[in-house]
């Protein structure tokens, strides 16, 4: 298995959510960051293409309620688009 650790940069919009998550689903998803940066496709984090799938965007679980959306810039590099609630996904418009 490589070791190659994935760069990790975040949207403005991604920040802004981030920091008006609860504390703990902050360090969860700091957490589950941190396995990503690993293995971006490790069992439990759930990793999949979202639709429609041309446009490369991806999310990866928090846990059971809360997602990152996530869009590959290169074979090492991620960037961090957005984060809330898997319902709230949807409304999201990431293909912007």
């Amino acid at each position: 298995r490589s070791s190659i650790m994935l760069e990790l940069s975040t949207t403005a919009t991604f920040d802004a959510l981030f920091s008006k998550l609860p504390k703990p689903i902050q360090r969860k998803a700091a957490s589950k960051t941190d396995l990503f940066r690993e293995n971006p496709f490790y069992p439990s984090l759930h990793t999949e293409k979202l639709r429609p799938k041309h446009h490369e965007v991806w999310s990866f679980r928090v846990d059971r309620s809360y997602r990152i959306i996530f869009k590959f810039l290169g074979p090492n590099q991620v960037q961090l688009r957005y984060i809330g609630h898997h319902h709230s996904i949807y409304d999201y418009d990431m293909f912007k």
